[in-house]
């Protein structure tokens, strides 16, 4: 998926677990596809998954990364992986990696659940209960999405000169150009800072869907509070959307920020990987219809 992304393959991996962790050696090693795009997942056994990244990582910032999960997981009324130990960077593979809990079930998809009031629901409850989490005087660290909108301006026109042949760019740019001038946010919030369905573990399908399981909590973190309404755009159709508002209360203005997160993190997933990762195209492509076609939205743009 990305230009010098790190190599591994199965017994270089099975040597860095014996190694690092060789109470785990001897188990089942089980490479897990998965539309991520940042980690290889190889599962350990039954209980544990080792996260190798794909372009490298420092053990300074994995082990923020286990901090951030484990303070994420016991905030949260759903199951969440427990960090269990940090490797360092090796002369066999560059990169720091983990190894956390495992957990079952199923990932979301930007479709299958769009009715889904119940599911609309639960992640409004998810929302709210990482809102509630201390900040204890943190503030944005700089890194990713969760700072001002504006900041991604460049990024944006990228991702819109790339993309005339998979959406309507004048209507997204207009979008843009009313979202990316909203007054910011007073106080940051804790912010889970990647909530697309890939990260959600659903039971079920359809109107009936309901979160079992959050994943990758590693970014939480303090950010704008809108930043996690992304996934009211990636995962919902208009009522059901309705229902997470309500459940975590936003206002107009972090309501429309919210949309403006959900556009800029979904235009750069249509084009760049178009070739690469079919399903995390196809998820930022359906999130921008869902924005540029909502009856709220069109009337910042008509």
């Amino acid at each position: 998926m990305h230009e010098r992304e790190l190599a591994l393959d199965d017994a270089l991996a099975a040597r860095l677990i014996q190694r690092r962790f060789p109470e785990l050696s001897g188990q089942l090693l089980r490479t897990i596809g998965t539309t991520g795009t940042v980690n290889r997942i190889i599962r350990v056994g039954d209980e544990h998954v080792a996260r190798f990244p794909l372009l490298g990582a420092s053990e300074t910032d994995l082990v923020a990364e286990a901090d951030a999960l484990a303070e994420l997981a016991a905030a949260i009324p759903f199951p969440a992986p427990r960090p269990y130990g940090v490797a360092p960077p090796s002369e066999d593979f560059v990169s720091a990696w983990s190894v956390q809990s495992w957990l079952d079930g199923d990932t979301a998809e930007h479709d299958s659940s769009a009715s889904s009031e119940s599911l609309a629901a639960d992640v409004g409850l998810l929302i709210s209960s990482l809102r509630a989490v201390d900040v204890r005087g943190r503030s944005f660290d700089g890194r990713g999405r969760g700072g001002r909108l504006s900041d991604h301006e460049a990024w944006v026109m990228e991702c819109l000169a790339r993309s005339a042949h998979l959406l309507d760019v004048p209507r997204a740019t207009a979008l843009w150009r009313r979202v990316c001038v909203l007054p910011e946010p007073s106080q940051p919030a804790m912010s889970h800072r990647d909530l697309t369905p890939f990260n959600l573990l659903v039971a079920g399908r359809g109107a009936e869907s309901r979160l079992v399981g959050v994943l990758d909590g590693g970014g939480f973190g303090p950010a704008d509070p809108a930043l996690d309404l992304v996934a009211a755009w990636h995962l919902f159709d208009a009522p059901a959307r309705q229902v997470l508002r309500r459940s975590v209360g936003a206002e107009d203005v972090e309501w429309l920020r919210g949309a403006g997160w959900a556009l800029q993190q979904a235009l750069g997933l249509g084009w760049y990987y178009a070739d690469s990762n079919p399903a995390m195209s196809a998820l930022g492509l359906s999130t921008v219809l869902r924005l540029l076609t909502d009856a709220e939205l069109s009337t910042l743009i008509d």
